[in-house]
């Protein structure tokens, strides 16, 4: 965890919001665990243990707490920080700082502290790449470096050319080759996810507590020559409009564009899955009969097991073959989650 306990403890005694899912508060006395921001009576210290995960909690015996309910999603992103998201998307060029922030009744601190907790950088670092990410796809598109770097409000050309090839590895000029992949955080009931999108479509849609996003990010940007930065992507509108759709029982398929980025053998598994009805199931045996090679049924769960775009590319709707739910990145709560939504609603 990135926070000493008596910070922690702090944050819990006042109820502070914006740790909110940085860590979890167990109360061995009672045996359940709260968020930072339970409003249930405040125990002693000595009585106190601290989880950088749900997940872990649990597996030390602790069960959610009934007032806070630390399983459910979190909350929404605060007014102030979504005011702040949507005008860096609008004007990226314009730089915010602390001064500002402060002008807007925002804590630079507090604001530090989410967007590091939701998007692993600083507030400063998430405009920077918002910028420079602009910035490239007017190089791209043929605009020239000079006016490129002044539009996105560098200073000097020198100071943007730095800043631009510490994140591509390359000057401006020899970027021609190098292509991007965009990152958004989508809110959903079952909490974060995180997509990204090249210009033909999305290539990822994960939880942000999916363990394997690391893993994810490398082989994409490896595979696609890309380089991840935080920024918005025509696909995004379409994605988050789709599983709105899908979350409110309204949408049972999903025609956003798809970039499949595995082997053949992976990328057959997943089309496989994406045959698979709203509201059905399969087995994995089913599945790999499905993809005429009937022996492979521990490829194909290695298979759904690297699927980058959870809920689009269903491998949520594949059960162990006694019925069971086993084996979801997401965490089986999630898997189970899905499968009675799509139940209610595939009528």
């Amino acid at each position: 965890m990135n926070f000493n306990e008596e910070t922690m403890y702090q944050a819990f005694l006042q109820g502070d919001s914006s740790m909110d899912g940085a860590f979890f508060v167990a109360v061995k006395t009672t045996g359940i665990f709260c968020r930072p921001t339970c409003k249930a009576r405040k125990p002693l210290r000595k009585n106190i243990e601290f989880y950088e995960s749900a997940h872990l909690a649990m597996i030390h015996g602790f069960r959610p707490c009934k007032v806070c309910v630390p399983l459910a999603p979190q909350p929404s992103t605060p007014d102030g920080i979504s005011h702040l998201i949507r005008a860096i998307s609008s004007n990226p060029e314009v730089k915010i700082t602390d001064q500002i922030l402060r002008e807007k009744k925002l804590e630079p601190n507090r604001v530090r502290r989410w967007f590091k907790q939701h998007h692993g950088i600083t507030f400063h670092a998430y405009q920077r790449m918002v910028r420079i990410n602009t910035a490239f796809k007017k190089i791209k598109s043929g605009e020239s470096v000079t006016q490129t770097a002044f539009d996105a409000g560098y200073e000097s050309l020198s100071g943007f050319n730095d800043s631009f090839k510490a994140i591509f590895g390359v000057a401006p000029s020899n970027s021609k080759h190098k292509n991007i992949i965009d990152l958004t955080r989508i809110e959903t009931p079952l909490g974060i996810m995180i997509a990204g999108a090249s210009t033909d479509g999305i290539c990822l849609l994960e939880f942000s507590d999916r363990r394997m996003l690391e893993t994810e990010f490398r082989i994409l940007g490896t595979r696609l020559n890309a380089t991840l930065l935080q920024g918005e992507n025509d696909h995004f509108a379409t994605l988050r409009i789709q599983l709105q759709e899908y979350f409110a029982g309204k949408r049972k398929e999903f025609s956003v564009p798809l970039v499949l980025v595995g082997s053949p053998f992976q990328e057959k598994v997943w089309r496989a899955l994406l045959a698979i009805p709203f509201g059905e199931t399969r087995s994995y045996q089913a599945q790999a009969n499905a993809i005429q090679n009937p022996t492979a049924v521990r490829a194909v769960a290695n298979a759904n097991g690297m699927n980058k775009i959870s809920i689009i590319v269903p491998c949520h709707r594949v059960i162990g073959s006694n019925g069971k739910l086993i084996g979801y990145g997401g965490g089986l709560w999630r898997k189970e989650w899905l499968l009675a939504h799509e139940g209610k609603f595939s009528g």
